[in-house]
């Protein structure tokens, strides 16, 4: 096994298998999370992960896999914690209106659509990618992104986002 080219895939793909599981629904540190144990079972069966056919479709199938098994817990609520972060000198305001809207309407959509949406749009897999990644047909695939971008077209969050 390649220490080194796992390390470079990780490097390369960190951030945006992080972005995409708080787009899935996670939070940030939900997310960090999620990802290093998708990674974690990668590393362990790298040599697989390493000659995939789509390496990317197949640590996004882990991914999402993990995520959807973290939801069928009881409680996935927020943890208090004792003391909190703070970030002097950095406004913490700047871009939430946007991304609270983007997330109310991503929240309105099924867990299926949302995912659709995510691997799409985000992750730029193709429709046989997701296909493979969701192990459902092309046509379902396409039918969840066209209902998905239809309901997202009508929330008023995102029309205003647009200047409508």
């Amino acid at each position: 096994m390649s220490e080194d080219d796992f390390s470079d895939y990780v490097a390369a793909r960190w951030a945006g298998l992080v972005r995409s599981a708080v787009l899935l629904g996670c939070g940030q540190a939900e997310a960090e999370d999620l990802v290093q144990s998708a990674l974690e079972r990668c590393l362990l069966k790298w040599e697989r992960v390493r000659v995939a056919e789509d390496r990317h479709a197949y640590v996004h199938r882990i991914l999402i896999n993990l995520f959807l098994s973290s939801r069928r817990r009881r409680w996935t609520g927020e943890k208090p914690a004792a003391v909190l972060p703070d970030r002097p000198g950095i406004d913490q305001t700047a871009g939430v209106d946007d991304y609270d809207a983007v997330m109310r309407a991503l929240d309105r959509l099924t867990e299926e659509q949302r995912t659709a949406v995510v691997l799409r749009y985000y992750a730029h897999l193709s429709e046989e990618q997701m296909a493979s990644v969701l192990g459902v047909a092309s046509g379902t695939v396409k039918s969840r992104l066209a209902r998905a971008l239809k309901t997202l077209a009508r929330d008023p969050n995102l029309a205003e986002l647009r200047g409508i």
